[in-house]
């Protein structure tokens, strides 16, 4: 499989999925992949591991910023959004800030991305969401991530519809929890609210899957190299999981 002329952007490139996808696409030959985030030195240490990255600031959820991304990285053929934000609480306790925090990224991100992306292909073209199973089911704590990542499926599919008579297809790749900084952070927060160990925290997200483990990142970017490459062309509003039988 080869991606030789083909400019693919990641937005949260640098760290977790986004790097492992960045690497992957780049090592598969992507004439440049281009990758976005607020942390600039996260980014930086992604794009020093291989000639063919880029890196550029963007803040997925302010349409002005994501319009930026796009006019400074020039066209591109795969434009994948990973970019996601986790957070925690009982219904109850969650507050506004955080209901809107997490659909500003979970999912106004996702359709910024994918507008803009849409707009600029030329002929030929694959969006993807870097979902989660939390947007095929529901998880006690996490309704405003859930509720996002449920979003996103919608787009997804309805998306999938508008373009399917064009060279275009639209999918979500839906693991579930990662072996990546976001889940060690949730894997913190759950030692501390509940009093458990970071060991004993770790076992319980991995007692989530039948197979008893946090998804590796590789995972989702071999996903997502099939999306993208030759033979997958008939494969459109799809939600690919990665979770070991759980769904």
């Amino acid at each position: 499989m080869t991606f030789a002329g083909r400019r693919v952007l990641v937005t949260g490139g640098g760290s977790g999925a986004g790097a492992d996808l960045a690497l992957g696409f780049a090592r598969a030959g992507a004439a440049e992949v281009v990758i976005c985030g607020r942390r600039v030195e996260a980014l930086a240490a992604t794009a020093a591991q291989h000639p063919s990255i880029r890196a550029l600031p963007c803040d997925v959820s302010d349409e002005a910023s994501v319009a930026g991304l796009f006019a400074a990285a020039g066209r591109c053929d795969i434009v994948i959004a990973n970019a996601g934000q986790a957070d925690s609480a009982l219904m109850a306790r969650t507050t506004l800030a955080q209901w809107n925090a997490m659909l500003a990224v979970n999912l106004t991100g996702v359709f910024l991305t994918f507008r803009e992306g849409l707009r600029q292909f030329d002929d030929w073209g694959r969006l993807v969401a870097i979902a989660s199973t939390a947007g095929l089911k529901g998880y006690a704590k996490v309704a405003p991530y859930a509720a996002a990542k449920h979003g996103v499926m919608g787009l997804v599919r309805s998306l999938a519809l508008e373009v399917a008579r064009e060279p275009v297809t639209v999918n979500a790749i839906c693991p579930g929890f990662l072996d990546t900084d976001m889940t060690e952070n949730s894997i913190r927060v759950i030692a501390e609210k509940t009093g458990r160990s970071p060991e004993q925290a770790r076992a319980a997200l991995e007692g989530i899957s039948p197979q008893n483990r946090l998804y590796r990142p590789d995972e989702v970017t071999s996903a997502a190299l099939w999306l993208c490459g030759p033979g997958s062309e008939g494969v459109n509003g799809q939600a690919i999981t990665i979770a070991g039988g759980e769904i």
